[in-house]
Parts: structure tokens; sequence; C-alpha cells
């Protein structure tokens, strides 16, 4: 299921769920333009909590430098969908 948060939004619900879990949120209006900065609870240590919980949601293996690359969700998103399309290729 790739369903998308909100319309025009490329944040699936799926990352959503995932994120606000991790984050202990009930809810976030996450955007393609959210930062961990607008994110309530969203700080440097708690980033790491957020990254693993992607990747064990996902099944994923994120390398320090596309971490180091990420400033927003969407950049997560996009990280999240070719790790994925790579897996299902190889």
């Amino acid at each position: 299921m790739n369903s998308k948060a909100s319309e025009g939004s490329v944040i699936s619900e799926r990352l959503k769920q995932t994120m606000l879990t991790a984050l202990d949120l009930d809810d976030f209006p996450f955007d393609d333009e959210s930062t961990a900065g607008m994110v309530p609870g969203w700080d440097s240590l708690s980033h790491v909590t957020v990254i693993a919980a992607v990747e064990k949601e996902y099944d994923l293996h994120f390398k320090t430098t596309e971490i180091l690359r990420l400033k927003r969700i969407k950049d997560l998103q996009d990280l999240v969908d070719r790790k994925l399309s790579e897996k299902s290729v190889g």
C-alpha cells in the first residue's frame, strides 16, 4: 500500500504512521516540505529512533551518507522509495 497521507503530498500513510509511532505522537500534518525541526519532539536523539523505525518497518538499511543528506520528510520518502525499488530489482 502506497497511499499518500494527504492529497498533493508524496508522504505515504505507512511512513507517516511509522514516524508518528517512533515520535510517540498521535498525529502531525506532515507534508513534503516538513523538516525535523517542525515536528514536536523530533531532536537529534529521536532522529536516530525515527530512522531505525523506518529501516525496521521497510526492512531496509540506510548508509550514513544517505541519512546525512535528508533535509525534509520528502527526502526520507524518496530514499525509502528508491531503496524499495532497488530491492525489488535486485
